[in-house]
């Protein structure tokens, strides 16, 4: 490949929702767009057996994933769109980026960190419900990005540690190896880095605060009404840039109604009238995408075929990469 690679992965760990679609597929959408760039998607299904260790669940969710990208306007005609379990390739490096990893740079990973520092909290011992899955994830991260020499990651905030983990190895691989591994750069959007959910917290399914990205209508509204705010009555100004709603808005809305809105919370608005603009913008922009998703769930088979071809597509690139990474290291 001659064009710089842009590379996302989602795992399918659960229903599509409006956080993935802010934080991850829309910016990796509308980088893809430039001719300039070849797009890179995967569905990341071994990342996902770490959670989801039911068989027909993980099928229906990568199922998921993948109607989803493709109702939001993925052409997998001109991009690569492929399940990560189609390419073995990811799983060899793995093993050989494994062997480079020191044990500490693990420890630091934050997902680690975080299930250990919970598990003190509450006097369990500090390894208790980690499995190796968990430990060592950010080296098949690493593996997924480098064997297809990404030049830009499109991620949330909490996935820059991951991008970053895999420069570090790439580094020592071309130190130890020779130039081998192009070194990745994240790319996030600072201003909806973290998205906010039902509950003022991160959106995210261990919270329990997403809004599903193809919900119906009836219930998107219930959910929308149902988001955090303050106590600030409707007549006084409030800041749109520390309010969750007016950041769900400004990513689904037009650029006249992004001002109008600002304008009005400058001006002083009611909470409930907010919500209401909210729900109307959310629902007018996703019912088209929301057919197109539920069009697709009735099609498996065309959606297994979809990615077994990005897959065949996939696997020749990584053939050819990890040629050339046996024969540096000596296999």
């Amino acid at each position: 490949m001659n064009k710089p690679i842009i590379l996302t992965g989602i795992k399918p760990t659960g229903h599509p929702h409006i956080g993935n679609y802010i934080g991850a597929i829309k910016p990796a959408l509308e980088m893809a767009k430039s001719p300039d760039v070849q797009g890179m998607y995967f569905i990341a299904d071994y990342h996902a057996l770490n959670t989801v260790q039911n068989a027909e669940q993980l099928r229906n969710y990568t199922y998921e994933i993948t109607a989803t990208w493709l109702a939001l306007g993925l052409d997998p005609q001109k991009v690569i769109f492929y399940r990560q379990s189609d390419v073995p390739e990811v799983l060899e490096l793995n093993w050989i980026l494994s062997s480079l990893t020191p044990k500490g740079l693990m420890n630091r990973a934050h997902a680690y960190k975080s299930k250990v520092d919970t598990n003190k909290d509450e006097g369990l011992d500090i390894d208790a419900g980690v499995n190796m899955g968990l430990y060592t994830y950010p080296i098949l991260m690493a593996a997924d990005i480098l064997l297809f020499q990404s030049n830009f990651v499109p991620v949330g905030k909490d996935q820059v540690q991951h991008v970053e983990i895999a420069r570090d190895l790439a580094s020592s691989f071309n130190h130890i190896y020779s130039e081998t591994f192009k070194l990745p750069e994240y790319v996030i959007q600072e201003e909806t880095a973290t998205i906010p959910g039902l509950d003022g917290r991160k959106m995210s399914k261990s919270y329990g605060n997403v809004i599903p990205l193809f919900e119906n209508a009836e219930k998107l509204k219930k959910l929308i009404f149902k988001i955090k705010t303050d106590s600030t009555p409707p007549t006084e100004p409030k800041d749109p840039s520390k309010s969750a709603l007016f950041t769900l808005y400004k990513e689904f809305a037009k650029e006249n109604e992004i001002k109008h809105l600002k304008q009005q919370y400058e001006e002083g608005i009611g909470w409930g009238q907010v919500k209401q603009q909210v729900f109307e913008v959310l629902n007018r922009e996703l019912e088209t995408p929301r057919k197109k998703y539920r069009d697709y769930m009735e099609q498996p088979k065309l959606l297994k075929e979809i990615l077994q071809a990005g897959g065949e597509k996939a696997r020749e690139q990584a053939q050819q990469q990890l040629r050339i990474i046996k024969e540096r290291i000596g296999c």
